[in-house]
């Protein structure tokens, strides 16, 4: 980790880097892995430029209905895709409230390189203001969660390979 605030999340995906960065910038490969499941994504939007919107929205069997927006701040294609929840597209400031991942602000960062026989070498790297936003983003379930989340998209890397 970076810093003291972060938290990191690295995998080797069985899966080519390309297809999986098309399975992590398209919304409708995004709706299959976003979320843990039996939770889903029914709404994704992404715009893959510097101070695009990217939105998603999950929902579960439990009730759970949780919409975010953050904004795109810089995309290499294939390589690294970084947003922050601190702001929309076209670099509007969100809101904040004590909600759910709304209750504070993160920066993703996403790196995908090849780790050699059609694999890639996935890391999130999500940055936090302080100690208590990292908590409260690992309280709730960050290591399971978005483990998880990179297999679903590994998943769909997979898919796209059999059905290309």
């Amino acid at each position: 980790m970076a810093d003291g605030n972060d938290l990191l999340l690295e995998r080797t995906l069985d899966a080519p880097r390309d297809l999986v960065w098309k399975a992590w910038t398209s919304p409708e490969h995004i709706k299959r892995w976003w979320a843990p499941r039996p939770y889903e994504t029914p709404e994704c939007e992404i715009e893959l430029r510097p101070g695009g919107k990217f939105h998603t929205r999950m929902t579960g069997p439990d009730g759970f209905d949780y919409s975010g927006t953050a904004c795109v701040l810089e995309v290499v294609p294939g390589e690294r895709i970084v947003w922050s929840s601190t702001m929309k597209g076209g670099y509007r400031p969100n809101e904040f409230t004590d909600d759910g991942c709304n209750g504070f602000p993160f920066t993703a960062i996403h790196t995908f390189a090849d780790a050699g026989g059609g694999k890639t070498r996935y890391t999130a790297t999500v940055l936090h203001a302080n100690a208590k936003d990292r908590d409260a983003h690992a309280a709730m379930g960050f290591d399971e969660g978005w483990a998880t989340c990179a297999e679903q998209m590994s998943e769909v890397a997979r898919e796209l390979a059999a059905n290309a």
